[in-house]
């Protein structure tokens, strides 16, 4: 049963990154940003997750010090530095990084691992994808300080390619693939937002995907997706298909932004960061082998391969993203 205060802060939630995104002044981006912090607050404080309070006030915390760091470091800006003993650029710095914290950017993702572990899928779904967004967003209007931001995306696609290697939770292998495709996503709108945009969607539908499925299996644990994906092979299949999407395997629809982004950095002659990004990717394709390999084994009491209705959401949204990338191929084409 949805109660109403989860439809009402699940609303001024999505009110708060809307404020941001369109506002034209610094001060009402950072008074939407808290807004929407104040909104998740109580959706994470929910007895549905294993570690409501820690992991409300672990993010509370950490959002709270990147929103201080950033008013800090816009009333400076603001007052044209008189008497302040930092010039623009250290400026532009401080508050790239408070942005970098909210977002969960590798080296500043120390909250999001410890957070992500004690909560539900679902807000689990929210802080991957939808609060992303804001930070995501005023980064764009100031995205140039080259070699700082080169120096994130190479961190956040090597920490989030390595530290996912040793995992066995789900939710932290999610976790440092996020941070991995954050260094994606960064390189991605250094020169075409339009790339960050088509990333991004097709990101958090992927995420959805899998989410879905172990949102509706109840799997926390890579342990657990022996027994439990055994019952429907055609969900064990999608699932399988769905990971190599994500990884950016080229049949399906996670390949498109990265050829994409790769095509956009070699055409700027960024040949070092491209090169960077897709040996790690291979690093994270590694780990996302080793989920579908514990999926792969067979046992003796599997059902046969059948089509059970009432899974026809999970069927059909697979189903559509999984073939985005030759949707996308067609509309291009007669375009």
């Amino acid at each position: 049963m949805i109660k109403f205060y989860k439809i009402m802060f699940l609303n001024s939630l999505i009110l708060g990154t809307l404020i941001t995104i369109s506002s034209y002044s610094w001060f009402s981006m950072w008074m939407g940003l808290e807004i929407n912090l104040l909104s998740i607050i109580p959706l994470l404080n929910n007895p549905q997750n294993i570690y409501p309070s820690e992991a409300a006030m672990k993010y509370f915390i950490t959002q709270t010090l990147a929103s201080t760091i950033l008013l800090f470091s816009i009333i400076l800006i603001m007052n044209k530095f008189e008497n302040s003993i930092f010039n623009l650029n250290t400026l532009m710095i401080m508050l790239n990084s408070s942005l970098l914290t909210k977002m969960g950017a590798a080296p500043f993702h120390f909250w999001f691992p410890e957070v992500m572990e004690g909560i539900n899928w679902l807000n689990c779904f929210i802080i991957l994808t939808w609060q992303k967004i804001a930070p995501m967003i005023i980064l764009m209007y100031n995205i140039n300080l080259i070699k700082f931001f080169t120096s994130i995306i190479l961190i956040s696609a090597m920490i989030g390619s390595i530290m996912g290697l040793n995992q066995i939770s789900l939710r932290k292998i999610f976790t440092f693939s996020s941070i991995s495709h954050i260094g994606w996503m960064i390189s991605s709108m250094l020169y075409n937002q339009s790339i960050w945009l088509i990333y991004f969607i097709s990101y958090s539908l992927i995420n959805l995907n899998l989410i879905i499925i172990f949102m509706k299996l109840n799997i926390f644990y890579m342990k657990q997706l022996f027994n439990s994906l055994n019952n429907n092979k055609l969900i064990k299949f999608l699932f399988m298909l769905n990971f190599l999407s994500i990884a950016g395997i080229p049949p399906f629809l996670g390949f498109m932004p990265k050829w994409l982004t790769i095509n956009n950095l070699i055409y700027n002659k960024l040949f070092f960061i491209s090169f960077f990004l897709i040996v790690f990717t291979l690093v994270s394709l590694y780990f996302y082998l080793r989920i579908m390999f514990s999926t792969l084994i067979l046992n003796s009491s599997e059902n046969s391969f059948k089509f059970m209705s009432k899974n026809f959401f999970i069927y059909f949204f697979n189903f559509i993203n999984l073939m985005g990338l030759l949707t996308c191929t067609l509309m291009f084409n007669f375009y």
